[in-house]
């Protein structure tokens, strides 16, 4: 069964291979602005929680992100496997979700890092456009719009998002490498580290993520 956790750089392609992996293997993607969107409609005591702290603008707490996360593994859609992408980001989110995941039996197959150099990933962000009615993602370089500057799906208006110019998009990156680069280490150490080159197609990269889950895709 697919248990993996997906983690890497902004612009490394996580979302798009984790996708993949989901329709391959029928896992479900966990992804934490997923979870958190969920949370904040919910009127549950955890989703009220959770719509305080996004309400405030603050970082919702680890122990309430591993609830969350908890809370949305046991939905029936996971029975065959999940793929986490986006959690854990620090040491400490990787510990409480080591131990949560222990109790409930659903010990990690693989932790996936997704690698790619800062130049590629820069790229990547800095090409992205969002369309402001659908939401619709298009990339000047790698997934034009037939129309400059118009949604193809819905004729909204394309827009650069604030956090992909280039000096936020360099501030991530070093958030990353602070943060949640020393995963590599955290999971080499339990034997389920398979770091993967994020540089080509997204074909290419897909077949290296299969050949890199091998036994961990059973």
């Amino acid at each position: 069964m697919l248990r993996v956790v997906f983690f890497g750089p902004p612009g490394a392609g996580k979302g798009t291979q984790a996708k993949l992996l989901e329709r391959k293997f029928g896992a479900c993607q966990v992804s934490t602005g997923e979870i958190l969107r969920k949370a904040a409609r919910a009127e549950s005591p955890l989703g009220k929680q959770t719509s305080s702290y996004l309400a405030r603008g603050d970082l919702v707490p680890d122990d309430v992100m591993v609830k969350l996360v908890a809370e949305r593994l046991k939905e029936p859609d996971c029975g065959s496997g999940f793929i986490l992408d986006g959690f854990p980001r620090t040491i400490a989110q990787a510990d409480d979700l080591e131990h949560m995941l222990k109790q409930n039996g659903q010990p990690l197959a693989s932790a996936l890092c997704l690698n790619a150099p800062d130049d590629v990933l820069i790229k990547r962000l800095s090409g992205r456009r969002t369309c402001k009615k659908c939401g619709g993602l298009f990339h000047v370089v790698f997934n034009p719009s037939a129309k400059p500057g118009v949604c193809d799906r819905c004729g909204g208006e394309l827009y650069q998002r604030e956090d992909d110019h280039e000096e936020q998009i360099a501030a991530r990156l070093r958030v990353y490498e602070e943060q949640t680069a020393p995963l590599k280490e955290y999971y080499r150490g339990r034997g389920l580290l398979r770091e993967i080159d994020g540089v080509g197609s997204v074909d290419e990269v897909r077949e290296r993520v299969s050949r890199a889950l091998g036994d961990g895709a059973k």
